[in-house]
């Protein structure tokens, strides 16, 4: 469990190896809850306790998601060794306990990855999914087991290894990791998937995904308990990912569209991704040749980051929003050099 620390020992960097995808007789071997260790303290384990892993999970991941993964992770990560660890060890009254709370214990794990990831730790957001991975078979759980690897696809497309996010999207979407999922769920696995397909340039694959994930997410109603996780995918989060799909396929004009749709649509408790995206949306616009447009887009995630984001993704939008400005510094542009002293202090100051 305590990933933090053994990543701090070994000076362990993002590994292309790890994404490795075991084979099927691997996770039916998990599935089959082999014996674990002996509980150290013979702590009984019930309901009530999975019913609290699931309601932090949730209270931390709402603030993942409005102030970034730099909040919060490590008393996250102190409850996954302490707490958690313990239940995994304890006894329970049935399987289907037993396996809820291996469930927890990997959205919880899951969740630690993403906002190190979030915070561009990447090689300890990598020990977290795997680790979440592992939990998740060990539940049977199949459709969690997909969200995790979509996560781990969506690492690899940003940090440039495209094939292998490619096999990770792929491995996402295959058996029941996508036929038992909700509707919510089958369309972020599904638009994920899309822009793994269109970063490796099979566009028209991708676009045929792009529709898949739109109609699952149509089917989406609130007569379906959706898991806790998908909270946060809905049409913002569908057209920011979409728009990331049409950018990589070429089509900026459709990208910007869609990164528009996305800004518009985004509720207010989101404000992370509200910053990745405008930063997304002015870097498509500048490489569209809409230079004032761009640092019109790029002012409001200055705006937002002061409300007190901490995330190295929206922190790393300000640094490549100044590194496309640096080819007009020299034209005396008066919306260029007003944004890029705002980024270069903005810089200065959390660094």
């Amino acid at each position: 469990m305590d990933a933090d620390r053994r990543n701090l020992l070994s000076g362990a960097v993002y590994s292309v190896a790890a994404l490795a995808l075991p084979g099927r007789e691997w996770w039916e071997t998990m599935a089959g809850g082999s014996p674990a260790p002996a509980p150290v303290k013979h702590q009984r384990v019930g309901r009530g306790d999975v019913t609290t892993v699931q309601e932090l999970t949730a209270a931390f991941s709402r603030v993942d998601q409005r102030r970034g993964g730099g909040h919060g992770r490590k008393a996250l990560v102190q409850y996954l060794q302490s707490d958690v660890a313990g239940f995994l060890q304890g006894t329970f009254p049935d399987e289907q306990v037993r396996r809820d709370m291996f469930s927890a214990a990997g959205e919880l794990a899951y969740l630690a990855g993403w906002m190190a990831f979030d915070n561009s730790e990447h090689a300890l957001a990598q020990r977290y999914f795997v680790l979440a991975v592992k939990l998740a078979a060990r539940a049977g759980n199949p459709p969690l087991a997909g969200h995790i690897l979509r996560a781990m696809a969506h690492q690899a497309i940003d940090l440039g290894f495209a094939g292998q996010g490619l096999d990770l999207s792929t491995a996402s979407m295959e058996g029941r990791r996508y036929a038992s999922a909700t509707p919510r769920e089958r369309a972020l696995l599904g638009v994920v998937h899309a822009r793994a397909l269109a970063a490796n340039g099979r566009k028209q694959e991708a676009a045929k995904a792009l529709l898949k994930a739109e109609d699952d997410l149509a089917s989406a109603s609130d007569g379906i308990e959706e898991p806790h996780r998908t909270f946060f995918f809905s049409e913002a989060s569908l057209a920011h990912e979409t728009a990331c799909t049409l950018r990589d396929c070429g089509d900026r004009q459709g990208a910007i569209e869609q990164f528009r749709r996305s800004v518009r649509t985004r509720g207010a408790a989101f404000r992370r991704t509200h910053v990745v995206t405008l930063g997304y949306m002015g870097a498509t616009q500048i490489a569209d040749g809409g230079v004032e447009e761009a640092c019109a887009t790029w002012s409001g995630v200055l705006d937002t980051m002061q409300e007190g984001i901490h995330s190295g993704r929206a922190r790393q939008t300000v640094v490549d929003m100044r590194n496309l400005l640096s080819p007009y510094r020299r034209r005396k542009i008066p919306a260029v050099a007003e944004l890029d002293a705002r980024a270069a202090a903005y810089l200065a100051h959390v660094d």
